[in-house]
């Protein structure tokens, strides 16, 4: 149960969104204009024919995460590089290794290699700094210290030094489906790295960035999540409106639908499958995966008091570390909050007050 209490005002403006399902057409959310995902590569080394470079994933977006099954990015190579070994991470095909003879052969061969996150209890000898969580990433104000990424890589069949080394190029992020748009690789100053004892600052050879950014038409063009109304003081509920995320029988992003009264429910989901990201979801007139509902609960001269209620009808999808960002012009006077926790964005500083 979510109850703020806050103070009236005169203007009242809702806006209520689910974190994964912001609708947008464009890479740009104008709550949190800031947000991306920004991939560094830093070369920590040369080796005879190629380097070493560590790659880790920021998650700059203020409240949008990465869930299960996490994320995957792939890139083209430049050039004919290899990966030799690969560690805190893995391809998910090593290719065409024939034309090597060495044992043991490459990690991947393939021009167009896409790199995962190992599973959490990898072996300490597979594993380095901020790897190993499946691909989930926390958003920026959840928690900052798991928004973090990494793995560390060995190319070969690559250049040696900094005016040789071909930047990969046509960078993709899935995270796990669509909607993340990369830009080019772009070179930046090396990155500064400070010793545990705080002693000393060593740099990496070369670093370069890469900055994918999201847009939930990309990610799928019919809303996901929907909104319905109640108060105490009306006996009505205001509900999600009909189709709201695609109609029984036309709705591209459901698939298909279950119908919650029919027989042995469980066998019929599981028939369905429980794998995959397309939602499987509750026979609705609305068909959205999420229902937010707002009822005001009170509504005093000094105060006012809503409650919250969030809605999974997605079979296939436990949302186990999800988050709700809710605009309002009231918000900066928030007093008191029940069953949640509570962090004030504001990307363009008085947005929330009343003008």
């Amino acid at each position: 149960m979510f109850s703020p209490f806050l103070k009236p005002c005169p203007c009242i403006l809702l806006f209520l969104l689910f974190t994964l399902f912001y609708t947008s057409t464009e890479a740009y959310d104008p709550l949190d204009p800031n947000g991306n995902i920004t991939i560094k590569w830093d070369i920590i080394s040369w080796t005879q024919d190629g380097y070493v470079a560590v790659v880790t994933l920021n998650n700059y977006q203020q409240y949008r995460h990465i869930s299960p099954p996490g994320w995957s990015l792939g890139w083209t190579w430049a050039k004919k590089e290899v990966i030799w070994n690969i560690v805190g991470g893995q391809t998910t095909e090593q290719g065409d290794c024939s034309r090597f003879k060495s044992s043991p052969p490459p990690h991947c061969c393939k021009k167009d290699p896409t790199v995962v996150d190992l599973l959490p209890g990898t072996p300490y000898n597979q594993q380095i700094a901020n790897c190993c969580r499946g691909g989930v990433l926390s958003s920026l104000a959840q928690d900052p210290t798991n928004a973090v990424s990494a793995f560390q890589v060995s190319v070969g069949s690559s250049g040696t030094t900094n005016k040789t080394v071909k930047l990969p190029q046509n960078f993709t992020l899935k995270a796990p489906g669509p909607g993340y748009t990369c830009g080019p690789a772009k070179i930046v100053k090396p990155t500064k790295f400070r010793t545990p004892d705080k002693r000393r600052v060593t740099q990496a050879h070369m670093t370069w960035n890469v900055t994918c950014t999201y847009s939930q038409f990309l990610a799928q063009k019919t809303p996901t999540c929907c909104v319905s109304l109640s108060a105490f003081y009306n006996e009505t509920v205001v509900p999600c409106p009909t189709c709201s995320c695609g109609c029984q029988g036309n709705s591209p992003q459901s698939g298909s639908c279950v119908d919650p009264s029919a027989p042995h429910l469980a066998s019929v989901v599981s028939s369905l499958g429980k794998n995959g990201i397309t939602p499987l979801v509750r026979c609705t007139s609305h068909m959205c995966p999420i229902r937010v509902h707002w009822h005001v609960k009170l509504n005093y001269k000094e105060y006012w008091r809503v409650k919250v209620t969030v809605t999974n009808f997605n079979y296939r999808m436990n949302y186990s570390d999800w988050n709700l960002v809710i605009q309002h012009p009231n918000f900066d006077n928030l007093t008191q909050l029940f069953s949640f926790n509570y962090d004030s964005i504001s990307p363009y500083g008085t947005i929330s007050k009343c003008g």
